[in-house]
């Protein structure tokens, strides 16, 4: 099992960027996805989570201002953040559970700044 995350980078307060997460070797649209982030010194943290069947739910904090969502056809799941605030800076980290383990990619980067 592989998970790939990638899409993060230095954007401005107020910007966007849009998180993907690519799975293999599970049959992902059986899978519920999961994105988490962890911030410098502070707990890795639940931000969004998408079903198989697409329900959706978010960390109030990004409530508004994030999107998950999923391609089955491509195996890949999306994290879409706007309006984004310096408190969003983390490695965001994509998780799924697979025959019950629990599996993760590698973390990607997010820093908000002006």
């Amino acid at each position: 099992v592989q998970l790939q995350a990638s899409g993060g980078g230095l954007v401005r307060p107020g910007g966007s960027l849009r998180l993907s997460c690519k799975a293999r070797g599970i049959n992902f649209r059986l899978n519920a996805m999961r994105w988490h982030r962890q911030a410098p010194g502070k707990q890795r943290e639940l931000v969004a989570l998408i079903s198989s069947g697409g329900y959706t739910n978010y960390a109030d904090s990004v409530k508004g201002r994030f999107t998950i969502s999923r391609d089955n056809a491509r195996n890949t799941m999306y994290l879409q953040m706007n309006s984004l605030k310096p408190e969003d800076t983390a490695s965001y980290f994509c998780n799924t559970d697979y025959k019950g383990r629990g599996y993760w990619g590698q973390g990607t980067l997010v820093t908000v700044s002006s």
